[in-house]
């Protein structure tokens, strides 16, 4: 992008986060589900199941994060670590989508692993970035540890792969949620060690259109390159938080603002 067509585009762009970057936006969105809770370890836990099922219908996405939170004793750290095999059993009754009970019992032993090994999510994802500065071998080691208790193939089609240069879309909105503190009340702000510059957008098909029309992405596909394209025209937009209009491009697309 040109110095003018920032200098153009950034007004606007300001204007759209003023109107959706906003807590009256999140009630319909699976980003309320960790806001329903106070602690570090359940804001995590529920955010990354949350996001893990954030495709689809977004009001079926939010009560279904809902029954899985009630489901989990609106406890779903405590419940994670401290329920016993056959107390977990009743999660093979949930479903969203094509994530079925059975997936659901293998994302929950493996978050209890990554608790148990590193000390919670937000920990491993911070010390792997302490280790690496970069989100994409972040993304990357995550998943690879995050798969390394035996598990059916199946399940991993609901943890996108950076190594196969998928977009990434759920696990980039997560960290997005866990990392942003802009004092809007959208994001959490949990992990103060991974700067807001490092993130990358939680590119989807509404997000993707309105950069599109806006000259921020040319790629066809929403994968991981455009994925980097776009982030990259919006570092030179603000080099500091560059995501910081994730929700100002999604608002703009699900409401046909442009």
């Amino acid at each position: 992008m040109t110095q003018q067509q920032i200098s153009e585009l950034k007004p606007y762009l300001d204007s759209l986060m003023a109107m959706f970057n906003t807590p009256d936006f999140i009630a319909d969105d699976p980003v309320s589900v960790p806001h329903l809770f106070e602690s570090r370890n359940d804001r995590e836990v529920s955010g990354f199941l949350a996001s893990t099922i954030a495709w689809g219908n977004r009001k079926a996405i939010v009560k279904n994060c809902h029954r899985l939170m009630n489901m989990l004793d609106m406890e779903p750290h405590r419940f994670i670590m401290e329920a016993s095999h056959g107390e977990k059993l009743h999660l093979c009754d949930f479903v969203h989508r094509t994530f079925n009970g059975h997936d659901c019992l293998y994302f929950i032993e493996s978050i209890k692993n990554i608790c148990l090994k590193h000390g919670g999510i937000g920990a491993l994802f911070e010390q792997t970035y302490a280790e690496c500065g970069d989100m994409r071998t972040v993304l990357s080691r995550f998943r690879e540890e995050f798969f390394s208790l035996p598990h059916p193939k199946r399940v991993e089609k609901h943890l996108s792969s950076i190594d196969k240069k998928a977009a990434c879309k759920r696990l980039n909105m997560y960290i997005k949620w866990m990392v942003r503190d802009d004092g809007a009340g959208v994001d959490l702000g949990l992990w103060k060690s991974i700067p807001s510059s490092a993130l990358y957008l939680p590119l989807d098909v509404h997000s993707g259109n309105v950069g599109r029309a806006l000259g921020l992405l040319s790629r066809k596909q929403n994968d991981w390159k455009a994925v980097e394209e776009i982030t990259g025209n919006l570092r030179l937009i603000d080099p500091s938080d560059p995501v910081k209009y994730d929700f100002a491009l999604f608002g703009a697309g699900i409401n046909k603002v442009i």
